[in-house]
């Protein structure tokens, strides 16, 4: 694979800031120009090899923005690339139609400055012009892990990966997301990982995230993808008892069964990627599966 391209941003002025914005897109020019300027800089654009010169517009509208040029879509690992070519020591992950509420982020590296065992903190995304807040964030906030003493919000094993912030050295030894889910729902493989690591990831709603999601969303295929990611990320963590408790669990609907059907190709990948998860993490898993 050819290495990624980048243009690096014209700097105007010494920055002190301790996070670094990456947003992955693909062709979602319009999206962006939207969003980018709510961004407070550094902030390091990951172009998925678009078609409709994504990248050149924001090199052009937004010299202050570092530019990677991927070769082609890497889907959620292009995500990697973004973070190897940070500089602070955290990271803040935006989609192209999301946007970090102002002062969210330094708030969170106060966190993280405070909590040296937390890998990442998960954010209250509030979607569309409602502001209602993403049902993933109201599971986080009731889970049955629950708070440990002196840390921001509740323990989790998931996350939104456009309302998460890492502690960029955690992220690349757990070596970010992988090619095996590429998309969708590509959040829980990586949480697992970090946990099985010793790292702690909690959810602190004092974190504010706005999702306005994009008019070229296909939500069926996500739903459909994320189905597919559930299983692979079974086979490549969970005993063999859990992947089947999910495979049934997803043959029990269409889309779900759809899902599961396009796992199949993908299956050979998962198996080599397989290393079952540390008990107390696999024990921590299945409480929030029972809950």
């Amino acid at each position: 694979m050819t290495g990624p391209t980048v243009t690096k941003p014209t700097v105007t002025g010494p920055t002190a800031s301790r996070v670094t914005i990456v947003v992955a897109t693909r062709n979602r020019w319009d999206d962006l120009r939207r969003s980018l300027p709510r961004h407070p800089r550094p902030v390091v654009l990951v172009d998925n090899a678009s078609t409709d010169c994504t990248a050149e517009k924001v090199a052009r509208c937004f010299p202050d923005v570092m530019v990677v040029r991927l070769a082609r879509n890497a889907g959620a690992v292009g995500r990697n690339e973004g973070v190897r070519a940070a500089t602070t020591p955290y990271v803040a992950f935006a989609d192209d139609d999301s946007w970090w509420e102002p002062g969210s982020l330094d708030r969170a590296a106060d966190l993280l400055d405070d909590h040296p065992r937390l890998a990442l903190l998960a954010a209250r995304v509030l979607v569309g012009e409602g502001s209602e807040v993403d049902p993933v964030c109201t599971e986080m906030a009731r889970s049955a892990l629950g708070v440990r003493l002196g840390e921001p919000g509740p323990r989790i094993l998931g996350f939104i990966a456009c309302g998460a912030v890492v502690r960029r050295s955690a992220y690349l030894a757990a070596g970010g997301f992988d090619p095996v889910t590429f998309f969708a729902g590509e959040e829980e493989r990586l949480a697992l990982d970090l946990a099985a690591r010793g790292w702690g990831l909690c959810y602190a709603p004092e974190l504010v995230v706005h999702h306005m999601p994009s008019a070229t969303r296909d939500v069926a295929a996500r739903v459909v993808r994320i189905a597919r990611n559930e299983v692979l990320t079974a086979v490549m963590r969970r005993p063999g008892r859990e992947v089947v408790r999910t495979l049934a669990r997803h043959a029990a609907s269409g889309q779900g069964r759809r899902g599961v059907l396009a796992s199949v190709p993908r299956l050979p990948g998962a198996l080599r990627a397989r290393r079952p998860l540390p008990a107390e993490v696999e024990a921590a898993r299945r409480l929030l599966d029972d809950s």
